[in-house]
């Protein structure tokens, strides 16, 4: 996911402006403008921070890809759970895709 997208569903999800999102972390508000227009791309530490004043994190995960592109051990896990704990999950990525498109629109 890019950076800009990222930090605009963090910031709307924590219910924070750019404003008090600058303020939380010591920057500039244009520079959280900036970013979520996709002007600036962040370093990694600086969208870290961002996030993290969002009550979310930046991470790295390793993935399994085989040679079609598929992560067979995400495949793996996701079996591993209930249904309903699918069901739930599969409801809040849905929740969040609605979230991405309507941050889209008003980019």
């Amino acid at each position: 996911m890019q950076p800009k997208l990222m930090l605009l569903i963090a910031r709307r999800g924590a219910g924070l402006s750019q404003r008090a999102l600058a303020e939380r972390v010591g920057v500039p508000q244009s520079t959280v403008s900036r970013i979520e227009r996709g002007r600036i791309d962040p370093r990694a530490s600086t969208l870290n921070q961002l996030l993290l004043a969002c009550n979310l994190e930046l991470g790295l995960q390793r993935r399994s890809v085989d040679e079609h592109g598929i992560d067979r051990t995400l495949i793996r896990s996701q079996l591993q759970r209930k249904p309903r704990d699918r069901l739930e999950s599969a409801a809040a990525w849905a929740d969040g895709a609605e979230l991405l498109r309507s941050a889209q629109r008003t980019v």
